[in-house]
């Protein structure tokens, strides 16, 4: 069993599986498209919001953003009680991008302020 471990604590706790029983599920008409774990794992996430009409933009998103904050915000919506999970999901995203953003610009910051301070050896 793999978990995964975050600044936001335990995130994800899955089984690992054999590649025999990956195979054995693997339907080559129904998923002949998708070759990559990523585009998986955005389809994954469309389902899960009800939003298959935008699945591309879930696999676009499943590539270039984190999985630990795209976790994150999959459990934020899933547990909420919204019409629209999907608009919830990409609010969250939204705010967690930002904390994300500003806790790295501050710790840059003062990794600058602490070189600026201290002395220099020859």
């Amino acid at each position: 069993m793999l978990i995964l471990y975050t600044q936001y604590g335990i995130l994800n706790k899955f089984p690992m599986q054999k590649a025999s029983d990956i195979l054995k599920k693997f339907n080559p008409q129904e998923d002949k498209y998708i070759s990559r774990e990523f585009q998986s794992f955005g389809i994954h996430l469309a389902e899960v919001l009800g939003d298959y009409k935008h699945k591309a933009l879930y696999i676009k998103l499943s590539k270039e953003v984190p999985r630990a904050l795209l976790e994150k915000a999959l459990s934020f919506a899933k547990d909420a009680n919204a019409r629209n999970k999907a608009a919830l999901f990409m609010w969250k995203l939204k705010e967690i991008r930002k904390i994300e953003k500003k806790s790295t610009k501050n710790t840059s910051s003062q990794q600058t302020n602490e070189e600026k301070n201290s002395p220099k050896i020859h």
